[in-house]
């Protein structure tokens, strides 16, 4: 359980939304044409002019990965991510932020500490893409996160104002979290310090190919956050709405006048993120490249982890009726979408890498599925990614915990048990699933099929 630290509730700034709102601008990913760069045309996504379909997965620990330091293993970084391309995945989303800070749970170290940057962790993320480029896959690079486990909104909040709350403090219940760290948007101050890693990050040079962010066809997306919501309460969604639309889309602005070749994406859940509100999402991507949609049945209450025989039926139908959705959203909009986070448990709801996967299985193949269909069908669906690679990890305590200090990172990120929604490379029926939709990724095409 965790503690609080918070000392003083946040105080939301009601000044700042109407300063930080920036002019619409074109989309980048529209206008580049540079050999290798990922662009949409319409809701279709193309890579050298041919149509390019995600098969990814997650990935967000691939920079502490790849870092020259002792909680560093390059080895290991090419290793897995040699799995992943004998696997036949072309495409990994992974953190390129992380504020370190005193929540509860966030990992360490950050990308920046509120007293400097970790040049370590820049350079391990270097590495890391240099590693990814070779192998002709592509990245989507988060450039925060709206949750504890990477520091995120709540700790440049800390860093502006003094004061934080801890996700899952007993004395501030659901949506206590997330309404205090939807004041953000409105807060210049902590606004600025993202901004200054915004900056940092999109306008670097890699130290290991000499190569800008900005010129490197390995880059897919900056995306703005992971998950960023106006809001828990309706109330907050309400006080939010317009201080949330300014930060996408000034951010969005910002991003393109550094980098015109790249596509910029928000990271958003969707509907679940806006308490069911179609238009918000709607408006929320209106000044980005592509939609996305998370889907977690397990954490939203769709399913019950230890009765999933029971519930796995209905939750199945909501899980079809979300994807079903977001797909007529971004047709609406004429956009791709991508399912870009998509998690669920192993049998029973434990953490060894010896259970069954039964369940989760069926769930891929609904997310897979859908994903094909709209492949077969020209739909704007056009890939998915997900959560997350564990690899050759293994938890390292009994009580699958994660520890400060722990170096065996997988795809399950600090604050939750090791083992929870991370595929192993042990998870055989798991890894010919994969195996199976990477084949189909050609459906409908008529012009020879990208690699």
């Amino acid at each position: 359980m965790m503690r609080m630290n918070r000392r003083t509730l946040l105080a939301g700034s009601a000044a700042g939304a109407a300063s930080l709102w920036l002019p619409a601008c074109s989309m980048g990913g529209e206008e580049s044409s540079a050999p290798g760069f990922v662009t949409r045309e319409g809701m279709q996504l193309l890579r050298d002019g041919a149509p390019y379909r995600i098969v990814g997965a997650n990935m967000w620990y691939a920079a502490w990965l790849g870092a020259d330091a002792d909680y560093g293993d390059r080895a290991r970084l090419t290793r897995e991510l040699d799995r992943l391309q004998e696997l036949g995945l072309n495409n990994l989303r992974i953190m390129a932020a992380a504020e370190e800070g005193p929540l509860n749970n966030s990992i360490k170290p950050g990308f920046t500490t509120g007293e400097g940057n970790n040049g370590a962790l820049f350079e391990g993320l270097d590495f890391a893409m240099a590693e990814i480029g070779k192998r002709g896959m592509t990245a989507v690079l988060v450039l925060s996160n709206f949750w504890e486990w990477s520091g995120g909104l709540q700790t440049l909040l800390y860093r502006a104002t003094g004061d934080y709350m801890d996700m899952g403090d007993p004395a501030h219940p659901w949506p206590e979290f997330a309404d205090a760290t939807s004041e953000i948007y409105a807060n210049e101050q902590a606004v600025s310090l993202y901004r200054d890693h915004v900056r940092a990050m999109v306008d670097r040079t890699n130290s290991i190919t000499g190569m800008a962010y900005a010129d490197d066809p390995a880059v897919m997306s900056w995306q703005l956050a992971n998950e960023p919501r106006p809001g828990g309460s309706d109330e907050a969604i309400a006080r939010n709405r317009d201080a949330y639309l300014a930060w996408i889309a000034s951010t969005a602005e910002l991003i393109r006048s550094l980098d015109a070749s790249h596509m910029v994406s928000l990271g958003q859940e969707g509907t679940q993120a806006t308490n069911g509100s179609e238009e918000l999402v709607t408006a929320a991507h209106s000044h980005v490249d592509y939609v996305t949609a998370h889907i977690w049945p397990l954490n939203w209450g769709w399913v019950d982890g230890k009765d999933l025989e029971g519930t796995w039926p209905a939750g199945r139908q909501l899980v079809r009726d979300y994807l079903a959705t977001h797909s007529r959203l971004a047709t609406e909009m004429g956009k791709p979408l991508l399912i870009e986070e998509f998690g669920f448990p192993r049998d029973g709801e434990t953490y060894d890498p010896s259970t069954t996967t039964q369940f989760r299985q069926l769930y891929y193949d609904t997310i897979y599925d859908a994903v094909e269909a709209s492949w077969r069908d020209g739909g704007p669906m056009q890939g998915s990614n997900f959560w997350a690679w564990n690899g050759e990890a293994r938890a390292a305590h009994e009580d699958y915990r994660f520890q400060d200090g722990d170096r065996a990172y997988m795809g399950d990120p600090p604050h939750e048990p090791q083992g929870w929604y991370g595929n192993f490379d042990s998870d055989t029926a798991m890894l010919n699933l994969i195996r199976g939709h990477v084949d189909n990724k050609c459906l409908g095409l008529t012009e020879p099929c990208p690699a």
